[in-house]
């Protein structure tokens, strides 16, 4: 079997990357069409052909799309592939325009459920599909979804974009690189949560307000449990995606200004899995979101807290893998602090057990690529019928 995969960034997406690389030792021979990045090399490391090339649709200069289409079909024409498999909406976009009247079937693996709150962005998904376009959710939110908007299930998979165990799953680590406490000047047994995420901007255009990851109602919430637990800090792990300094600036500012003095950033890390053995919690405090960082904190056996939107909730179920908090309500998010700090030893042990349990057993990447790969034999079955 022959997949030409469609990916608009070769700068991160490492998802992409071990989902590939597991579908080539699954006997796959796998393409994939990007543009210019550092992570190129790695996927042919793992034994994918690699076409120069971005597949994304570009709306500030539409008409550059017709010649992307052109050299799309150029593409479509050396590979041969049986399948399209886009990993992206604007890739997906592009993929459908310039594969009208192909008898090749289509596959939309949708990374994360932004666009299908959105009524604009889930009708532009929707009213480009043809009868040759299938869906792979990446949780059941959007699995549901899309079925709910008239999408017959048989065209809906799910498979989720697994991790390596071993990438999360360290040998007792040696003497971390910076004892976080010493350094913020902490007691030793003073709660410190962390918040590992990059800072993204709020989109005008979809009338957000706030960040996407919900930063600043993290920082609410600190504010909001500092006279119950004065000791506590809370660390911001990450800095500005992209060109987005002035927000992060913003944000930093917002701190200062309500006098969430128990926040404190420290930008980017390449030391991360040696911070995690030192949270007592580990927050997510997103307004839309897959999976997210709860399968990095989870796997780090950290407490974690997210909020109850999309994904999450696959992995977290309240008070027996995690806390629950209600998007976009900082107060909500600080009684999950609270209640979260004032468990006992025994619960938060029994908690981070189940935790780890439950996102091993639904990441694992090499299940999510056989989800994949079973996927893709079902659409081609449901191809041979048609004909």
């Amino acid at each position: 079997m022959r997949v030409l995969h469609l990916l608009k960034t070769a700068v991160g997406a490492s998802w992409a990357l071990r989902q590939t690389k597991e579908l080539v030792a699954l006997g796959v021979e796998v393409h994939l069409a990007a543009p210019p990045g550092p992570m190129l090399e790695k996927y042919q490391q793992a034994g994918v052909t690699v076409h120069v090339f971005d597949a994304s649709i570009t709306f500030k200069k539409p008409w550059k799309n017709f010649s992307k289409a052109k050299e799309f079909r150029q593409l479509l024409d050396k590979v041969q592939p049986d399948l399209v498999h886009s990993h992206f909406v604007a890739t997906s976009l592009l993929m459908r325009f310039a594969m009208r009247g192909s008898s090749i079937p289509k596959i939309f693996h949708v990374p994360g459920p932004l666009h299908l709150e959105h009524s604009l962005f889930r009708e532009l998904d929707l009213k480009t599909s043809n009868a040759k376009d299938y869906w792979l959710a990446s949780c059941i939110w959007t699995q549901n979804k899309y079925q709910s908007h008239g999408i017959d299930a048989s065209r809906v998979g799910l498979a989720y974009y697994g991790v390596d165990e071993v990438d999360f799953v360290k040998p007792e680590p040696k003497e971390p690189k910076e004892d976080l406490r010493e350094a913020l000047a902490m007691k030793e047994d003073a709660p410190l949560i962390a918040m590992v995420a990059y800072f993204y901007p709020p989109k005008a255009y979809l009338g957000q307000k706030r960040g996407l990851k919900g930063h600043e109602d993290l920082i609410d919430a600190m504010k909001v449990i500092a006279d119950e637990f004065p000791d506590a800090r809370c660390v911001f792990v990450g800095g500005p995606w992209g060109d987005s300094q002035k927000y992060y600036d913003q944000v930093q500012a917002y701190a200062r200004n309500v006098g969430a003095d128990n926040c404190v950033f420290l930008g980017f890390r390449s030391d991360v899995p040696s911070l995690y053995p030192q949270f007592d919690l580990a927050v997510h405090p997103s307004h839309s979101e897959n999976v997210g960082g709860a399968v990095e904190s989870m796997y780090a056996k950290v407490v974690t807290v997210t909020t109850d939107v999309g994904g999450f909730v696959d992995l977290v179920s309240d008070d027996v893998t995690g806390y629950l908090a209600k998007p976009h309500s900082p107060e909500s998010l600080a009684a999950k602090l609270k209640q979260a700090l004032s468990s006992s030893d025994e619960k938060k042990q029994d908690m981070i057990d189940k935790a780890f349990d439950k996102v091993t057993a639904v990441m694992n990447v090499k299940d999510n690529a056989k989800q994949v790969l079973d996927f893709y034999h079902h659409v081609l079955q449901l191809e041979k019928a048609d004909d």
